[in-house]
């Protein structure tokens, strides 16, 4: 087992991920009757592809010995309403700027973050907008 879910009522859930004792609380957001007060289930989702990718990346710079260490990723999701999902993510990952490397490396890296397991768990009909900024 991975995890344990309670639910706490008010439309909020408290996650335990049972190896390491960690716990993380969900919402619903805002414009879907909630507080939007912590991250909400879909925001997870998001948030899973961006450290999903620079998790990945960052295991395949560590073999080309590249530190990836400071890069961020924005991620903002769009909700469709009918049936109600994530209809697209765009997804912002920056690297350092003197972070030098060559077109290759820089490919390498990019194709390992393009074919992350969440990218390859999420449904094909969400738009991914995937953009890289070295």
């Amino acid at each position: 087992m991975t995890a344990t879910i309670a639910y706490e009522g008010n439309l909020r859930c408290n996650a335990m991920h049972l190896q390491s004792g960690t716990s993380i609380e969900t919402d619903a957001p805002t414009d879907n009757r909630g507080k939007g007060e912590r991250f909400s289930p879909t925001d997870l989702v998001c948030t899973a592809l961006g450290t999903c990718m620079i998790t990945t990346m960052a295991m395949k710079a560590m073999d080309m010995n590249i530190e990836l260490k400071g890069t961020t990723i924005e991620v903002k999701k769009h909700m469709l309403a009918d049936p109600r999902r994530i209809g697209k993510i765009d997804v912002a990952v920056s690297f350092l700027p003197d972070l030098n490397l060559s077109d290759k490396d820089r490919t390498i890296l990019e194709r390992v973050g393009d074919n992350c397991p969440v990218i390859k768990s999420l449904h094909p009909d969400i738009e991914l907008n995937i953009a890289y900024k070295w």
